[in-house]
Formats: structure tokens, sequence, C-alpha cells
């Protein structure tokens, strides 16, 4: 069974899995200049959450920047290549949207990229509407948006 926590963002497990989120995604882009906008910070991420499995081991995370009054980015949404397919990916959703929820939160967005199919699949599988760009996102050529009412 998976374990999902709330740690805080400097955890050095969630660290751990933001870095190798960030060396997957410079090898399917080809650079490291594939984050329009502002990266997320300690400042200014509501929740990070990670999901360890039995042996304690971390497989994912996710993050919430809130937006406005009553919405969220979804932000760092990441499973180990040996955990993808598990449904861990999902159970971190879940615990993100339950999280929004809880604080009040009816709107979650986020961005994903053109080279990552895979995260599309996923998002509009559960049940995110693709959106215009938006915030810092417009005008990207590498950007997809999207967007759920909880």
């Amino acid at each position: 069974m998976t374990t999902i926590e709330e740690r805080p963002w400097d955890d050095p497990a969630g660290a751990a899995l933001r870095k190798a989120q960030r060396a997957e995604l410079d090898e399917r882009y080809g650079s490291d200049d594939h984050e329009p906008g502002t990266a997320p910070t300690a400042a200014d991420i509501d929740l990070f959450l990670v999901a360890s499995v039995p042996d304690g081991t971390p497989v994912a995370c996710g993050a919430l920047r809130r937006l406005t009054g009553t919405s969220a980015e979804i932000k760092r949404m990441y499973v180990v290549p040996t955990s993808r397919g598990s449904g861990v990916a999902t159970a971190v959703l879940r615990a993100l949207e339950a999280a929004a929820v809880s604080r009040g939160w009816t709107t979650l967005r986020l961005e994903t990229g053109t080279e990552q199919p895979e995260a599309i699949r996923f998002y509009e599988r559960e049940g995110y509407t693709e959106i215009p760009l938006f915030g810092p996102y417009a005008g990207s050529e590498i950007s997809r948006c999207y967007e759920r009412t909880l």
C-alpha cells in the first residue's frame, strides 16, 4: 500500500523526486529551458505531498500553489518510471484535490508540456479539460494547460 503524506518543500525525498523529474524533462525537451513561468519554491507552495511504497521508498510527489481565493495550480506531479501504471499518480492527484477542497478551492489548473504525452493522457482521463494557456504560460509554444472544477 502506498502512503501519501504532506512534507516540507525542502524534504530530501521530495527534492530528490523533483531533481529526477527535472532530469527527465531536460532529456525530453533537449535542454533545461522548458519551464515557462516562475518555478515553485517553499515560499509559494501551499502543500507538498510525497508518496512512498511500503518499504519507505519515495515514488511520487505533487504540490499545490494557490492562484486565487478559489483556485490553485498543480505543480511538480511526478512518478518514478518504475511506479508508473501502479495507480500512485491517481492517488496523489486525488489527495491534492481533497486538500484543495478542504481549503475551499473549487478549481484546479495545471500546465504540462507538449513533450509529455503520458501526462496529457493522464489528466484528460482524470477529468481535466484543456483550457487556453493562462498566466505565465500564455504564448508558450511548449505548454498545454488544463483545468478541473472540483
